[in-house]
């Protein structure tokens, strides 16, 4: 079963500072048919404006993943951990029993774009930790790299769930294609440009979600960036 989400149908909220689309349910943003999929409960594609962010604020039991597209965004935690994201780099904060926690861009002549991902894990109540790689264009081109995982094989960073992200950069004749476990189900989000995937055609912003198939097929990219999650049924 196939079911497109269209990027106009994703809430929006404008805070002047902040432009965010919200691909699940979302603060204000109620949509009953998109609460989650899966753990999987936030992708939100943020937009912060020069010299402004997210002030501290809290966050309990929840896998917290920020995905830089452009610009660069600074974290800071109450758990001392303190750097700038920038693209390519993937940074996963695992709540846990309670972290502060702000994000800031300061640049003073540049947005930040970036998706904020959140994942129910499957335990609570654990310390909370903090992981951040990057990851190169070229390990990504024409290919899905897996970013982030439960085991951190291959690179990748580690994820208190049964999931995986895979991340894939996709322009003219690259392709790729990836087995569906049984039981499993598949959510692709675009993070920019167009791609085809099992012959919907999909543009920024646009989602997939995949349920009770063998496989994804990813082609006729041009310029797309996509994370594919793999993810418990």
């Amino acid at each position: 079963m196939f079911e497109l989400h269209q990027s106009e149908a994703r809430g929006r909220s404008n805070h002047g500072w902040l432009d965010s689309r919200h691909s699940f349910t979302f603060a204000d943003h109620v949509d009953p048919r998109n609460m989650n999929f899966g753990p999987l409960c936030v992708i939100n594609e943020d937009r912060i404006e020069a010299g402004t962010g997210f002030g501290t604020h809290g966050h309990r039991d929840m896998e917290i993943i920020s995905y830089v597209l452009e610009g660069e965004l600074a974290h800071k935690d109450s758990i001392g951990n303190g750097s700038v994201i920038l693209p390519g780099d993937v940074q996963r904060m695992s709540a846990g029993t309670g972290v502060m926690h702000s994000e800031y861009n300061h640049t003073q002549d540049r947005q930040t774009h970036f998706l904020q991902i959140w994942i129910e894990p499957n335990v609570r109540g654990i310390p909370a930790g903090y992981e951040q790689k990057h990851f190169p264009p070229e390990e990504k081109r024409g290919r899905l790299r897996l970013i982030i995982g439960p085991d951190g094989s291959d690179g990748s960073i580690t994820l208190h769930q049964d999931a995986r992200i895979h991340a894939g950069l996709f322009d003219g004749d690259e392709a790729a294609s990836m087995a569906i476990s049984r039981g499993r189900r598949v959510y692709l989000h675009v993070a920019r440009g167009v791609i085809t995937a099992n012959g919907f055609a999909l543009k920024t912003g646009d989602a997939l979600k995949i349920v009770n198939e063998t496989q994804i097929e990813l082609v006729k990219g041009q310029q797309a960036e996509v994370l594919l999650f793999d993810l418990p049924g």
